[in-house]
């Protein structure tokens, strides 16, 4: 009796001890956060039990840092996905203590017919807080103490451990790269959660590959244009504008943007074509010098390496050039005779506004045949007049007649100019003739649509459901547009990690993602809708040419669940909207 004692203590120890895995001890380097604005003062932290707590949560969850969340402990999480896509998934953390060295460690992805997948297709990112505000009244200048303010869980730190405050919680947001070569199953890993450098927990993440295949993002028929804030950039890592510093700063950025299907390349044809209303004001790419005797000199070079280093990653669909009707219809130039920069403002329709266009778009033109990029090149225009586009659209087809021409427009103008808007972008709830959608169609042009400050749904702010990111991408197919646009991927305010407000919009409005490449639980859920969207596509043309008992119902059944997604007003439970949607997905795909 007294060796069967002896004989189970050394088991338990054997099995504590071989619990207590013990990790390296090391420093956990993380900024700081801004201080919260509003915590919650009912939060009871004493009820919470002593230790590190953890569980599976929801990615339609926006977990407050000062909260204790109220949530069904979970320690499994299953999903479907197709081969080559990427899914979401999101651990919460809390504690009333603090907690140090937060750790996660991946095993290898197994199937039980013995198929691997290695455990680095999985990601874990900390979770960090920006403060927000609240759509209120939308557009319009903001003083902060008008607004409610408060923390939100939005940036995604890729940080190997994490120090946690006392009576704080914390959300770790996973990925799964599913290779495009696996072979479809069943697979299953488990993650190890380690604090204050010893095991804690685990965890189950379970995978069902599905024998589908997403193409590559630079495939995806999705026209996506995030517009590109290179001086923004530069002004937040501190370094000289288009120096070496600042193209390895600009890399992962851009990375990150195309690993999403971007098509379009932002570029400005002179200085401030917004007027400067961002923090960063943009630059000219092309530099423009009136010589002394009169004539004309353009420097390509900014333009060029722009140009080249976006297409190195896989952006090379389109080249918007911003903007011929800038905000304010002031240009400038360098003037050689008097050595000082001038501004000028010139209206279209007038002498002056000819007299500046006319030389340059003589030499842009035989600059991009040059480079070979006309075919790819639009002269873009954001939410201009329509008295002012027609007078810019004389002069470009008097003088350039074979650039293509993009429009942001919020004046429902697109009819006055058919043939020349080959990139139309409507504003969100704007209508287009069912009769110019398919003429547009049959010309293949680009018709898309976009949302900014007035919109309260769907968007992207940093206070926005996150389900809302990924209904995007819903409503893009169902409403039968090919795309969607988004002014600002990195116009960054002030401190963009800190405080996503900015004086003129609701909080997040000027970017989706952050410093360093850092992605975003708005980006991730965006690319998420995206690749449905994607699937969706190639499902229904399947579906279209299949000839097979049983395939028109299928067909049906996808163009109805889609039919659910054409609202422009925020339905009552928009999440289990997008749940229904994904699994009549899953069953189509499935057959």
């Amino acid at each position: 009796m007294t060796r069967q004692i002896v004989f189970k203590a050394l088991v338990f120890v054997f099995f504590i001890a071989g619990c207590q895995v013990q990790r390296p001890a090391k420093e956990c380097p993380i900024y700081m956060e801004a201080a919260d604005p509003s915590p919650d003062k009912d939060a009871d932290w004493s009820t919470v039990p002593p230790g590190l707590m953890a569980s599976v949560g929801s990615i339609d969850h926006l977990y407050a840092k000062s909260s204790i969340p109220n949530i069904e402990i979970r320690s499994g999480w299953e999903g479907t996905a197709w081969k080559g896509e990427r899914v979401s998934a999101q651990l919460v953390l809390w504690s009333k203590e603090a907690v140090s060295q937060v750790e996660y460690e991946f095993s290898d992805f197994e199937s039980p017919n013995g198929e691997q997948l290695p455990a680095s297709i999985a990601r874990a990112r900390f979770v960090r807080y920006v403060i927000t505000d609240e759509f209120a009244n939308g557009c319009g200048r903001r003083v902060p103490e008008d607004f409610a303010t408060s923390l939100s869980p939005d940036v995604l730190d890729p940080l190997d451990c994490f120090d946690m405050e006392p009576q704080t919680t914390r959300p770790v947001w996973i990925t799964l790269d599913i290779p495009s070569d696996a072979t479809p199953g069943t697979y299953t890993s488990t993650m190890q959660l380690f604090a204050d450098g010893n095991k804690h927990s685990s965890f189950s993440f379970s995978i069902d590959i599905l024998p589908r295949v997403l193409p590559p993002a630079s495939e995806w028929a999705f026209h996506l244009d995030l517009w590109q804030n290179p001086y923004a950039v530069a002004r937040v890592h501190e370094v000289e504008p288009w120096s070496d510093a600042h193209w390895n700063a600009l890399r992962p950025l851009m990375e990150l943007l195309a690993g999403a299907g971007q098509k379009v390349i932002t570029t400005t044809l002179n200085k401030r074509p917004w007027g400067g209303q961002t923090e960063d004001a943009f630059g000219s790419m092309i530099g423009w010098t009136k010589k002394s005797g009169g004539d004309w000199q353009y420097d390509y070079t900014v333009f060029d390496n722009w140009l080249e280093f976006m297409m190195e990653l896989g952006i090379k669909s389109q080249i918007n050039c911003y903007s011929m009707v800038p905000w304010g219809n002031e240009l400038y130039y360098f003037d050689e005779e008097s050595g000082e920069e001038v501004k000028v403002r010139a209206e279209p329709g007038t002498k002056a506004y000819a007299d500046l266009w006319v030389p340059f778009l003589r030499d842009f033109t035989a600059h991009l045949e040059q480079k070979g990029w006309n075919e790819i090149t639009r002269i873009a225009m954001d939410e201009r007049a329509p008295a002012e586009m027609q007078a810019m659209l004389k002069l470009l087809s008097e003088t350039a007649p074979g650039l293509g021409v993009a429009l942001a427009d919020n004046h429902q103008s697109y009819k006055l100019y058919p043939n020349q808007l080959v990139d139309l972008c409507v504003a969100h709830g704007s209508v287009i003739d069912p009769v110019d959608r398919e003429y547009r169609k049959s010309k293949g042009y680009v018709t898309t649509w976009y949302v900014c400050c007035a919109d309260v749904f769907p968007n992207v702010f940093t206070f926005s459901p996150p389900a809302e990111a990924a209904f995007i991408g819903w409503y893009t197919m169902a409403a039968d547009f090919d795309g969607f646009l988004r002014w600002a991927y990195n116009s960054w305010v002030k401190e963009p990690l800190l405080d996503s407000r900015f004086r003129t919009w609701p909080a997040g409005d000027t970017y989706i993602v952050y410093p360093d490449g850092r992605s975003s639980i708005r980006f991730e859920r965006l690319l998420e809708g995206i690749q449905d969207a994607e699937k969706i596509r190639i499902l229904r043309a399947e579906l279209q040419n299949d000839s097979a008992a049983g395939a028109r119902e299928k067909l049906d059944l996808l163009n109805q669940t889609l039919g659910a997604f054409n609202i422009t007003q925020k339905p009552d439970g928009l999440e289990d909207l997008m749940l229904e949607g994904k699994r009549v997905l899953v069953e189509l795909s499935k057959k």
